[in-house]
């Protein structure tokens, strides 16, 4: 049965953003030979300046379609297109962070940091002439992640949230058009979480970067995303889009408040019937 093709839903953000997509999926499936398809038949549309999630039971291709997004793996059938382009390899315009931080152990916190800068074109022939302008941008993004002073430091020096800060400014330090979050704060305490949920919710809220967010944790999706996507089990299909119409900038607390809090059990209602 073919999946629900979702379009893009109205979200609360109040800045006007384009209306001409970032990213566009039509009818994408990703077959494996052995164990059949990952996900199957996905289309939806993300806006530029877009903060949006993907949950569902584990195993449903959430990761998946970030590989498929970022070009690290080629659909089995249907066309994506980022940034005007049709996708065939890896992009540059990208900037992903993961569950685990990965930080170089050799390295301090500041190159790990500039790491993408000796990587990504046209940064990578830029770098040596304009180093100092570099560095001072990386330390500026240290900075508002609250790591200023610990530019020189290991990363075993750090602990795991100040480790995940680093990590996202690693990600973001060659200003991608499209941020990639595969449930960069699920290791971490529950304190710990929700202080990195309100770093994520004000550099976006600055910046507008566009975000692609994977994650269990249905509080997080729904303090952070304009629009949740709610997965079925594998193969993976998208059943259904929720916006989230709250206002922004949104507190902490409302995450225990309705309508924030009615949303977060409704989408576990949701996910658990999807699970028997």
């Amino acid at each position: 049965m073919p999946a629900l093709a979702v379009e893009q839903m109205t979200t609360s953000n109040p800045q006007k953003r384009p209306d001409k997509p970032l990213v566009e999926f039509r009818n994408v499936s990703l077959a494996y030979d052995e164990t059949g398809n990952a996900i199957e038949d996905i289309t939806l549309n993300i806006r530029r300046g877009e903060f949006i999630a993907f949950v569902g039971p584990s195993g449903c291709g959430k990761s998946t379609f970030m590989k498929l997004c970022t070009g690290l793996r080629q659909p089995t059938s249907g066309g994506i297109v980022v940034n005007g382009k049709e996708v065939t390899g890896p992009l540059s315009i990208t900037g992903m962070a993961f569950q685990n931080s990965n930080l170089l152990p050799w390295r301090s916190v500041l190159k790990n940091v500039m790491l993408p800068l000796e990587i990504v074109e046209p940064h990578r022939s830029r770098l040596r002439k304009h180093y100092q302008e570099y560095e001072d941008k990386a330390r500026r993004l240290l900075a508002i992640v609250g790591l200023e002073g610990y530019e020189h430091s290991a990363p075993y020096e750090l602990s795991g949230g100040m480790q995940q800060r680093a990590s996202i400014c690693r990600a973001l330090i060659h200003e991608p058009e499209l941020l990639m979050l595969d449930e960069p704060f699920a290791a971490l305490d529950a304190f710990t979480r929700e202080e990195l949920w309100c770093m994520l919710r004000d550099l976006w809220q600055e910046q507008q970067f566009t975000v692609v967010l994977v994650t269990h944790d249905l509080r997080e999706a729904a303090f952070l995303a304009d629009t949740i996507y709610v997965m079925s089990k594998r193969p993976g299909r998208v059943l259904e889009a929720r916006s989230v119409d709250i206002p922004r900038p949104r507190a902490l607390e409302s995450t225990y408040e309705k309508p924030l809090a009615d949303l977060v059990l409704s989408l576990r209602t949701k996910i658990g019937a999807i699970r028997e």
